[in-house]
């Protein structure tokens, strides 16, 4: 078995006096990649973003999220902004939103890289290209010279994946990171979250409304609901054999039902 990462347990969110989070419990193992299915409002990104400790103003966070056994909840913000990008990072759905326009994506992916690590420029740089080549970006050291609207909306959320991974995180949420992408720029995204998973050993948490693209590379499915898990296990169990009827109703909503 492998080693629990990221450790969420009876999770609870409020937002203006009103619940949004139920008791969430989570286990995200290293070198897995850990799905949490929904439909919108179900709480699946308000999840990732209790973790990064980055709630909407009001927003009061309980329960316990520990990270390789030390809890996040508790942490003064200096320390919560030290995991974060470091020893948790994440990427977002649009990844053209993940960077200033105006600005080269050598000094965005470098900028977090040198302040994390306390690396001088010439390393960050190196561990910047390091990070492209990982993420299968083309010609990685031209890449930096670059700004955001020269690249596809694919090869930009190579990027953003390339700059999260860049500081070597435990764990990494990717906030439906497909949404944005044709169908075959999506096949390549997740193939490159699994390959991250195998070869680095990241715990990997993809969030995602769409049950095809969790089917394609999560080794384990949480269901949320309004806030609460009601299915979870192994893929091939919650997904060939849903026990939750608002599971099932997800499954029957794709083509052939779920199945090829």
């Amino acid at each position: 078995m492998s080693a629990v990462r990221l450790a969420v347990r009876d999770l609870r969110v409020e937002l203006g006096g009103t619940a949004v989070l139920d008791g969430i419990d989570l286990d995200v193992p290293a070198g897995q990649v850990t799905g949490l299915a929904g439909e919108s409002g179900s709480g699946k990104s308000m999840t990732a973003l209790a973790v990064l400790g980055l709630l909407p103003r009001g927003g009061r966070a309980t329960g316990s999220v520990r990270l390789d056994g030390r809890e996040l909840l508790d942490l003064p913000e200096r320390e919560r902004n030290a995991v974060r990008g470091r020893h948790v990072a994440m990427v977002f759905q649009d990844p053209a939103g993940a960077f200033h326009p105006l600005l080269s994506i050598g000094h965005q992916v470098t900028d977090h890289v040198r302040h994390h690590l306390r690396l001088t420029r010439v390393q960050a740089v190196e561990r910047a290209v390091d990070a492209l080549d990982r993420a299968q970006v083309p010609e990685p050291r031209e890449a930096l010279r670059k700004f955001p609207h020269q690249f596809s909306g694919g090869q930009l959320q190579r990027i953003a994946i390339a700059s999260a991974i860049a500081c070597e995180p435990q764990v990494l949420l990717a906030d439906e990171p497909t949404t944005a992408l044709d169908v075959t720029v999506q096949a390549g995204v997740l193939r490159l979250l699994r390959s991250l998973s195998d070869d680095l050993g990241i715990a990997t948490v993809l969030i995602t409304h769409d049950l095809a693209v969790m089917s394609a590379v999560a080794d384990t499915v949480t269901v949320l609901r309004a806030g609460r898990v009601v299915e979870q296990g192994p893929r091939f169990d919650v997904l060939t054999r849903p026990q939750d009827p608002y599971t099932r109703s997800l499954i029957e909503s794709l083509p052939h039902g779920g199945r090829s």
